[in-house]
């Protein structure tokens, strides 16, 4: 099946021939049409309907992969290679990224305020804090519980403790999480404040052992195993966190009683 999306600028003109098939659609293929379009480009869009119709496109054209795009007679490429051409840039799976932890905290935090306003009528409270804190420690927890495995051999390479007790990198996450539900809920602070102070100061030597001693470059596994965050602030931050709200807690019910 041949599509064209019009143009206003009739130069600006582009055959793309994708996977279209009753039980896929190759999720490139839309993207590089959708790039296209925004770029100001009328899309000559070509399905390519069955297997053996995208094995002939390949062989004709010497190429392993689909979607495929050409411009002025001209073959671009792949996705990849169409945002290249475009001057956009292009992401690499091994790429260093602070975007889960940025998404972790921005999140927690509009969720700490979210509770405050349900329950005090206003976002500007303590316990908005002390929610934000407790609900970042839950969501990192859980993006280690997703494949303790992976998580626990990346932290074997830093971790003071786990290096002696290789066990304890599959109990951090689960103590990680525990500690922070029970300071969402305000419960069993008696329990909760030992796991968070322990872990992180625990955390916390051994990643600035790690980095500003050994001067190591490692990557984090704050959010999980397949992380590409560096060790470093970040595990830091998560782990002052900890020692920061199992001193709190504490010392919270003793002054305002729960």
């Amino acid at each position: 099946m041949n599509t064209t999306s019009l143009s206003p600028d009739s130069k600006k003109r582009a055959v793309l021939y994708r996977m279209v098939m009753e039980e896929h659609v190759c999720p490139f293929g839309l993207k590089s049409k959708d790039l296209l379009e925004r770029q100001g480009y009328a899309v000559e869009d070509h399905w390519l309907t069955s297997r053996e119709e995208t094995d002939a496109f390949k062989a004709e054209h010497d190429v392993e992969t689909t979607p495929q795009t050409f411009i002025v007679g001209e073959r671009v490429g792949g996705y990849t290679e169409l945002r290249e051409h475009f001057g956009k840039a292009v992401k690499s799976a091994d790429d260093t990224t602070y975007q889960p932890v940025i998404a972790i905290f921005s999140v927690a935090f509009l969720m700490g305020l979210a509770i405050s306003w349900a329950v005090y009528d206003t976002i500007f409270t303590l316990r908005a804090i002390e929610w934000f804190f407790a609900i970042s420690m839950t969501l990192l927890g859980i993006q280690k519980l997703q494949d303790v495995e992976s998580f626990s051999t990346m932290f074997l390479n830093y971790d003071l403790l786990a290096k002696r007790w290789v066990r304890y990198g599959k109990i951090y996450p689960f103590a990680e999480t525990l500690a922070g539900l029970l300071m969402i809920a305000g419960a069993l602070t008696w329990l909760s404040a030992p796991i968070a102070l322990v872990i992180g100061t625990i955390g916390a030597v051994s990643v600035f052992y790690a980095v500003y001693v050994q001067k190591r470059e490692l990557k984090c596994a704050c959010v999980g195993g397949g992380s590409n965050v560096p060790l470093g602030f970040v595990s830091l931050t998560e782990n002052l966190v900890m020692i920061g709200m199992g001193l709190w807690m504490p010392i919270r019910m003793m002054v305002w009683g729960g």
